[in-house]
């Protein structure tokens, strides 16, 4: 595992100054260290963590059951905690993959045919079992479906989502999307929203398509924590837009994450399925609905506005807010990043020896793909423009 080099651009100004390698760069480690953070505190409330630690979470901290992890819960006996990422950083990693293979946009097919493959073939570390094993053995059940579905159903693979529960399984993984079609938000909906159906319907299908735009928002030269929100309600539909509409109108009025702990989650709660104890969810979670949203992906932006963009105020309010709150610092880390905000490095290089994982790695390697992908894209809209000026459409300006 080689040295972690800077992960942000080293001025004042690193949101207008980062490059397209320091932006896919933050946001990739931004959003795995943000998942590793939260991971041991996921599924409590504040209080709760607030109580379990003696105080707000300030960095990487071991498992809530202390030696006990292996057993406390035994259905599932995951390493939570001492920098160990999820499975929100091992599907990203996944996703990433499949870019490399395919060297070009992704669609629902290229989920059936690299990335499920992928889960369920190759054996890879994994931290929480402090063990090689098939990716597929980790994952949410959530995610055990798009193997259920498409290899052993035979699912076309662009409806395969349906019937999945709702949740936030799409958009945890989805960043890479956005960094292909970095500075371009509606892009990358358009591309997630193909990918995420393989995964996901719905309200889940959706957040996952407005993640990916944000991430895009994220990486326009300029860019802010409401520029990406504003990119986000240009796009996102039915409560999945209201969702994220309200929860950023409350996260303005506020400058510190433990303040507005508590509002933001009031301003979610009426779109949220889960209900108010994360661990007993109500009778009519994770059901299609065009009027909810997922949880984690407002809050997670909100968590951005109330922190100016900064990349640790961001993560450790995602983090201390409870909840589902591994994916929702992933989100906040990967929205931090490509902004441009510095990711810490000693979380960074603490996170990559604990999890036994080269964090910057697939980041160069999304970087190199982004570029082609780039230029095959214009190649295609030159040719594109070409073909419509000769049957008399207007002409072309360079």
């Amino acid at each position: 595992m080689r040295t972690p080099g800077p992960t942000t651009p080293g001025t004042a100004d690193g949101a207008t100054a980062a490059t397209l390698e320091e932006r896919v760069t933050g946001a990739l480690v931004g959003a795995a260290v943000g998942d590793a953070l939260g991971g041991p505190v996921e599924g409590y409330s504040p209080e709760q963590i607030l109580e379990r630690h003696g105080g707000r979470v300030h960095g990487i901290v071991g498992p809530w059951n202390g030696d006990a992890w292996r057993t406390a819960r035994p259905i599932a006996p995951y390493h939570k905690g001492d920098g160990h990422v999820t499975d929100d950083t091992l599907m990203t990693h996944a996703l990433v993959r499949v870019y490399d293979t395919v060297r070009d946009h992704l669609d629902a097919y290229a989920v059936a045919e690299h990335l499920v493959p992928d889960l369920m073939t190759r054996p890879r570390w994994i931290p929480e079992l402090e063990a090689e094993a098939l990716p597929l053995q980790r994952v949410f059940l959530a995610e055990k479906w798009l193997a259920a579905r498409i290899h052993y159903g035979h699912v076309d693979p662009r409806e395969a989502g349906t019937g999945n529960i709702v949740n936030c399984g799409a958009a945890m993984y989805i960043a890479p999307v956005g960094l292909v079609n970095a500075a371009h938000p509606a892009g990358a909906y358009a591309e997630a929203l193909d990918v995420a159906g393989a995964h996901q319907s719905s309200y889940g299908r959706e957040a996952a398509a407005v993640l990916a735009a944000a991430v895009a928002a994220a990486c326009t030269p300029g860019a802010t924590p409401d520029s990406v929100v504003a990119a986000c309600l240009s796009l996102a539909k039915d409560g999945t837009r209201t969702a994220i509409e309200a929860v950023c109108e409350v996260a303005a009025r506020y400058t510190d994450f433990e303040s507005a702990l508590g509002p933001l989650r009031e301003a979610v709660a009426p779109y949220d399925t889960v209900g108010p104890d994360y661990r007993a969810p109500s009778l009519a979670a994770r059901r299609p609905s065009r009027l909810h949203a997922i949880e984690e992906l407002p809050v997670a932006l909100g968590m951005l506005v109330v922190a100016g963009g900064d990349y640790r105020h961001a993560v450790l309010g995602a983090v201390n807010y409870g909840r589902d709150c591994d994916s929702i610092a992933t989100m906040a880390g990967a929205l931090a990043g490509a902004l441009g905000a510095p990711v810490p490095e000693d979380w960074a290089k603490a996170v990559a020896e604990a999890s036994r994982l080269d964090l910057w790695q697939p980041a160069a390697t999304l970087t190199a793909v982004a570029r082609e992908v780039f230029e095959r894209d214009v190649a295609r809209r030159r040719a594109h423009e070409r073909a419509f000026t000769a049957i008399g459409g207007a002409g072309c300006s360079d």
